[in-house]
């Protein structure tokens, strides 16, 4: 199989991220000799990278052939589709494609990053907005998710027209925005779709995703069930059409809002900026909020999923100027996102210490998923009738179960793939023809390095096992433990393992004895051997060996 690949008389599909995974999307098409990226996105370490918060798809591929890189269009403005752009847009040199909303929070991003002089920044109309780019003609379709202007991309080509969905689901009562009509998509099909490409996040759920509408109504009626209590609500803050909700329902059950989050107050000016939210109640400040009688407020606030540092966190440890007390409400308005079950379970055990009530999509309907359930799916492959399935956006589980899903619905030909899989459409049998080396990097301090580099696999090691130092002295070893489970043995192992160094040493003959990384090494495994006696552990050693 070719590892080095350029299109050529034919058009090929290649994820560099988002396959195999939730989140980090970066998706390349190639069409005789040239390139087309949809979306630059990121995702979060969630731990998995000591010190690390962002981790980010390797794009060496791409970089290498930036000459026949045309541009980078951009489905909707959530973190795993837009988040890395600060970081790569620049080096990649290329102009940018985005609907107002999204567009005008990639500008905020490039301006945080001092790069928004430099990066040429398209906005295309959101409403059906057209475009060409070489050999490819992008159209926008406005799709319903949990953010403003979610959109798919119709991508005509010399050999067939691309429907790459994006995130997306079906919603009879949007709030924000107007998708698409199932008319609309059934004339796409009927204009023939060679290829669709599709969000497989949901697609074990049996079930519709739910309509925002439904979400009014759930939240109105939980509001109203608990008068005279001061509520909050903690939900996405790209969620606009949650936000105008909460509007609606403050207003509703004679509630004043307060705003609790940076990311919130940006996404509300980000939306006010481009027609969204204009309806909203005026929003009352902290102190504003505290002095009023408690059944007469609202609080939105980020944090819904743990994170240590936003205001749902603060509030639960009364480390903030907004303040809940016993009997009041926190409710859930977003789903738990996997891997973050340990910091929202910290967050909501404190709450109920504290005898503050929770509740959450379980028990009440006050959310519903951005993403497509299975009859969802089915009702896009009945509309599009797509000859090519190729999923993405999802663990491999998610994109095997579309697949099977998408075969038993008629699309005869299903493509599942991998991160770094080059993948031919057209012509001929789709498949995979094709593979590169892919992987991750991650942003550490200020620094873009390989998620698999030395710096991040030692802080592993050291966080796992601890650390030894030994400094080489005339007068003998001097040894330092940071991170071994000893407490008050700690001295006595100190000492057997300056004996053990000094031992070692002594027992160096001839040239040896002058050979620094000799010594060196000797006196590091020692030292490590002692350790491995008194805990078990095989701490990482460094040895320091003066000169002279």
């Amino acid at each position: 199989m070719k590892t080095d690949y350029t299109p050529e008389n034919e058009l090929l599909f290649l994820a560099l991220g988002g396959s195999g995974e939730i989140g980090m999307n970066v998706n390349l098409y190639g069409c005789d000799g040239k390139w087309l990226m949809v979306d630059c996105g990121m995702t979060f370490s969630g731990g998995e990278y000591p010190g690390v918060d962002l981790v980010f798809a390797e794009i060496d591929f791409i970089e290498d052939r930036r000459d026949d890189l045309l541009g980078i269009v951009l489905t909707h403005a959530h973190e795993d589709h837009i988040g890395a752009l600060p970081y790569f847009a620049e080096e990649l040199g290329v102009p940018l494609y985005a609907t107002p909303f999204t567009a005008d929070l990639i500008e905020r991003k490039l301006q945080e990053a001092g790069i928004a002089g430099d990066i040429e920044l398209n906005i295309i109309p959101d409403d059906h907005g057209n475009f060409d780019l070489g050999p490819f003609s992008i159209t926008y379709i406005p799709l319903a998710h949990s953010i403003a202007e979610g959109n798919a991309l119709l991508v005509d080509t010399p050999y067939g027209r691309i429907f790459h969905t994006g995130d997306w689901k079906l919603d009879e009562e949007p709030v924000i925005g107007e998708p698409a009509t199932e008319e609309e998509l059934q004339d796409i099909g009927d204009e023939g779709v060679l290829a669709l490409v599709c969000d497989s996040t949901n697609v074990f759920n049996p079930n519709p995703s739910g309509s925002e509408g439904a979400v009014y109504r759930g939240l109105l009626d939980e509001v109203r069930k608990h008068s005279g209590k001061r509520v909050l609500v903690t939900t996405f803050a790209s969620n606009v059409a949650r936000l105008q909700t909460l509007g609606a329902v403050a207003e509703e059950t004679g509630r004043k809002l307060v705003v609790a989050g940076r990311s919130l107050d940006r996404m509300i000016d980000a939306a006010q900026n481009n027609g969204y939210l204009e309806d909203l109640p005026d929003i009352v400040d902290f102190d504003t909020a505290m002095s009023l009688p408690r059944g007469e407020v609202m609080i939105i606030a980020t944090g819904g999923q743990g994170e240590p540092r936003a205001a749902l966190s603060r509030i639960a440890e009364e480390n903030h100027p907004l303040e809940l007390t016993r009997g009041d409400v926190v409710l859930f308005s977003s789903r738990q996102i996997p891997g973050n079950e340990i910091s929202i379970g910290k967050v909501q055990n404190r709450l109920a210490e504290r005898g503050i009530v929770m509740i959450t999509d379980r028990q009440s309907m006050i959310h519903v998923s951005g993403h497509p359930g299975r009859p969802e799916l089915e009702a896009l492959y009945s509309w599009l009738r797509p000859d090519i399935l190729v999923p993405v956006h999802g663990e491999r589980r998610h994109m095997e179960e579309q697949a099977r899903l998408g075969l038993a619905s008629g699309i005869e030909h299903n493509v599942v793939q991998s991160n770094g899989d080059i993948v031919r459409l057209a012509p001929g049998r789709p498949g995979r023809i094709g593979q590169i080396e892919t992987g991750r990097l991650v942003l550490d301090g200020d620094m873009i390095v390989p998620a698999n580099g030395e710096a991040i696999t030692m802080r592993r090691r050291m966080a796992a096992d601890g650390v030894l130092l030994v400094a080489l002295f005339n007068h003998g070893p001097q040894i330092e433990g940071i991170g071994l489970p000893l407490d008050e043995d700690y001295d006595a192992f100190i000492d057997e393992a300056k004996a053990d160094v000094t031992k070692a040493l002594a027992k160096l003959k001839g040239a040896a004895r002058r050979d620094r990384d000799q010594i060196s090494e000797t006196a590091r495994l020692a030292a490590r051997r002692c350790a491995q006696r008194w805990t078990g552990k095989k701490p990482q050693t460094r040895v320091m060996l003066p000169e002279g």
